[in-house]
This record gives structure tokens, sequence and C-alpha cells, in this order.
């Protein structure tokens, strides 16, 4: 079992339960861990034999573009459809974060973290 992760993917979306959220949009941050078993592709050097990160990359971004009033909820999103495109990957955390959230104070981000594994 080896571990892939694709850090601080920056995306400009329209989340939040404010109309001003969704209106105006903001700033996100997205963090993912997934693991697989790495041993085939470490001896072929062939990018069919592991997980692609452009494909995780792209999934994020796709995702991330769908309005929706929790981060919750975007990332069950991209977590079904990591699953759902990569047959090779058992386990998958997230990491959603809203940069400068609008809460009545000087904060720098509020962070979602969900995990899921593949059912066997």
């Amino acid at each position: 079992m080896g571990t892939i992760k694709v850090e601080n993917i920056r995306v400009f979306a329209h989340h939040g339960c404010l109309k001003e959220e969704t209106t105006i949009g903001s700033d996100y941050r997205v963090d993912l861990k997934v693991k697989a078993d790495l041993k085939t592709s470490a001896i072929s050097d062939k990018l069919s034999d592991t997980v692609d990160y452009v494909l995780l990359n792209r999934i994020i971004k796709e995702e991330m573009q769908v309005p929706s009033y929790l981060l919750e909820t975007v990332a069950k999103r991209i977590l079904d459809r990591i699953f759902k495109e990569d047959q090779s990957v058992r386990k998958a955390t997230v990491y959603v974060s809203k940069l400068n959230p609008p809460i009545g104070g000087d904060v720098e981000k509020v962070t979602i973290k969900m995990t899921a594994r593949r059912n066997k």
C-alpha cells in the first residue's frame, strides 16, 4: 500500500449558505490523500498501473464548480467520484478549506476533513 497526495489545489468557487457567498464566490484550497497499491507501478513504470493525479485534480476542480451550501457536500461528491472513476483507490481523505470565510472575525480558513474507504 502507498500514499499519493495532491496538495494545495487552489480554486475559486461559489459555496456557502449566505446569498453573498454564492453570488460573489471566494477562494478555496483542497488537499487530497489517497491510498492504493503502488507496488505494480513502481516496477512497471506505467501510468496505467497507478493512480493518475491529473485525474484526481480534474475531479476536484470539476466538483468544486458545482455550488453547494456546505463544504461537506462538496467533499462527499469528490470522494464519490474518485471511487467511481479509479478502481485502484482503496481509501481517500479530502480537506476542503474556505479561505477568509465571512464569519465576523479575522479567520484564515475553515476546513472540513472527510475520509472514505472502498467497500470490499
